[in-house]
Protein backbone atom coordinates (compact mmCIF):
# COMPACT_ATOMS: atom_id res chain seq x y z
CA UNK A 1 0.00 0.00 0.00
CA UNK A 2 0.99 3.58 -0.96
CA UNK A 3 2.04 5.74 2.03
CA UNK A 4 -0.22 9.22 1.40
CA UNK A 5 2.26 12.24 0.64
CA UNK A 6 1.38 15.34 2.71
CA UNK A 7 -0.49 18.01 0.99
CA UNK A 8 1.27 21.23 0.53
CA UNK A 9 -0.59 23.71 -0.17
CA UNK A 10 0.98 26.11 -2.89
CA UNK A 11 0.92 29.68 -2.45
CA UNK A 12 -1.65 30.71 -5.22
CA UNK A 13 -4.22 28.76 -3.16
CA UNK A 14 -3.27 29.60 0.10
CA UNK A 15 -4.21 33.27 -1.21
CA UNK A 16 -7.99 32.24 -1.58
CA UNK A 17 -10.83 32.94 0.56
CA UNK A 18 -12.80 29.91 1.93
CA UNK A 19 -15.64 30.91 -0.32
CA UNK A 20 -12.93 30.99 -3.24
CA UNK A 21 -11.69 27.44 -2.72
CA UNK A 22 -15.12 25.82 -1.75
CA UNK A 23 -16.26 26.86 -4.94
CA UNK A 24 -13.27 25.62 -6.81
CA UNK A 25 -13.31 22.23 -5.21
CA UNK A 26 -17.22 21.77 -6.15
CA UNK A 27 -16.25 22.54 -9.63
CA UNK A 28 -13.72 20.08 -9.32
CA UNK A 29 -15.76 17.00 -7.70
CA UNK A 30 -18.50 18.27 -10.60
CA UNK A 31 -15.35 17.36 -13.02
CA UNK A 32 -14.32 14.08 -11.85
CA UNK A 33 -17.93 13.33 -11.11
CA UNK A 34 -19.23 13.98 -14.83
CA UNK A 35 -16.70 11.22 -15.96
CA UNK A 36 -15.45 13.57 -18.85
CA UNK A 37 -11.79 14.12 -18.27
CA UNK A 38 -8.74 12.22 -19.42
CA UNK A 39 -7.12 10.03 -17.15
CA UNK A 40 -4.00 12.62 -16.71
CA UNK A 41 -6.10 16.09 -15.95
CA UNK A 42 -8.26 13.52 -13.30
CA UNK A 43 -5.22 13.14 -11.66
CA UNK A 44 -4.39 16.72 -11.48
CA UNK A 45 -7.44 18.09 -10.80
CA UNK A 46 -7.84 15.42 -7.70
CA UNK A 47 -4.67 16.58 -6.51
CA UNK A 48 -5.56 20.19 -6.51
CA UNK A 49 -8.81 19.23 -5.07
CA UNK A 50 -6.91 17.58 -2.03
CA UNK A 51 -4.48 21.02 -1.72
CA UNK A 52 -7.86 23.05 -1.59
CA UNK A 53 -9.62 20.98 0.79
CA UNK A 54 -6.42 21.20 3.19
CA UNK A 55 -6.92 24.98 2.67
CA UNK A 56 -10.33 24.95 3.51
CA UNK A 57 -9.86 22.82 6.82
CA UNK A 58 -7.07 25.04 7.57
CA UNK A 59 -9.24 28.19 7.78
CA UNK A 60 -11.92 26.22 9.49
CA UNK A 61 -9.48 25.34 11.54
CA UNK A 62 -8.36 29.08 12.16
CA UNK A 63 -12.01 30.30 12.19
CA UNK A 64 -13.06 28.00 15.06
CA UNK A 65 -9.97 28.97 17.31
CA UNK A 66 -11.11 32.57 16.93
CA UNK A 67 -14.29 32.14 18.00
CA UNK A 68 -15.54 33.71 21.15
CA UNK A 69 -19.37 32.99 23.44
CA UNK A 70 -20.15 36.52 25.37
CA UNK A 71 -20.86 35.28 28.87
CA UNK A 72 -22.99 37.37 31.51
CA UNK A 73 -21.55 37.07 34.75
CA UNK A 74 -23.94 36.61 38.12
CA UNK A 75 -22.67 40.12 38.55
CA UNK A 76 -23.87 41.39 35.74
CA UNK A 77 -20.17 42.06 33.81
CA UNK A 78 -20.05 40.99 30.50
CA UNK A 79 -16.75 39.34 29.04
CA UNK A 80 -15.94 36.91 26.12
CA UNK A 81 -14.66 33.04 26.03
CA UNK A 82 -13.10 30.69 23.72
CA UNK A 83 -16.27 28.22 22.50
CA UNK A 84 -15.53 25.06 22.28
CA UNK A 85 -17.03 23.67 19.15
CA UNK A 86 -16.42 19.74 19.52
Amino acid sequence: MAKAASTKIPDEIKKLSFEEALSDLETIVQKLEGGAVELEESIEIYTRGQQLKAHCESKLKDAQTRIEKIVVGSSGDVRAEPTELD
